[in-house]
């Protein structure tokens, strides 16, 4: 059985509960409170001895933090469709977890924290950080629908939640249109599923399923 080592609010468990409806594979969440500290406790220092969710088992198997997690899960339950193993394509689709767990995080993410969290950072200098990846996003996406291989991949899973949410963190999204509608064709994908800031959509917005 699948574990996850979960907390509902954080946008990196999310990724990895995203792929893992995405992939239709049955799992159970461990809730871990981050309030209390309990991603410090002895107990789970022993599955990640950075104290961080999320973590992932699967049988014998741990793995540790976000990215690795959708590697992991990619390339065991979803072949060729979720991470390809041809070294263009899969290096193409490794720069985007870069991106996430680097620019989006420290911009994006830190921001989000500011308000939900309080915490003490430099919020000027990450909502600027932000408009510039949201830039770069923005060009990227201009003549394609996804960020890689022209299919949803584990790059998309990666980067979309915390670009997803975005306003959690005074951030609009108005000024990046195919970001927007990047955003909105991901939450399109059957077993996509939500979280707080990020609703379910209904079937009437398939629209563009039929463009």
């Amino acid at each position: 059985m699948i574990e996850l080592y979960n907390h509902e609010l954080s946008g990196n468990c999310y990724k990895v509960r995203l792929m893992l409806s995405l992939l239709g594979l049955e799992h159970e969440l461990v809730p871990v409170d981050l309030i209390k500290g309990e991603q410090k406790a002895a107990e789970f220092l022993k599955l990640n001895p950075l104290g961080q969710v999320p973590v992932l088992t699967d049988g014998e198997v741990v793995i540790r933090d976000a990215q690795a997690i959708l590697v992991y899960l990619g390339r065991r339950y979803g072949g060729e469709d979720w991470l390809p193993v041809e070294s263009e394509s899969m290096s193409k689709v490794v720069q985007w977890l870069t991106v996430a767990a680097n620019e989006i995080q420290h911009s994006l993410a830190t921001a989000r924290l500011y308000f939900l969290f309080n915490a003490q950072i430099n919020l000027e200098l990450a909502q600027q950080k932000a408009h510039q990846i949201l830039q770069i996003l923005n060009e990227h996406l201009a003549m394609r629908s996804w960020l890689e291989c022209e299919r949803p991949t584990i790059a998309d899973v990666a980067c979309f939640p915390y670009v997803g949410l975005g306003a959690d963190g005074k951030i609009s999204l108005e000024a990046y249109p195919h970001v927007v509608t990047w955003c909105e064709r991901i939450k399109q994908l059957p077993g996509y599923i939500g979280m707080p800031g990020l609703l379910v959509v209904t079937s009437a917005r398939r629209q563009w399923l039929t463009e």
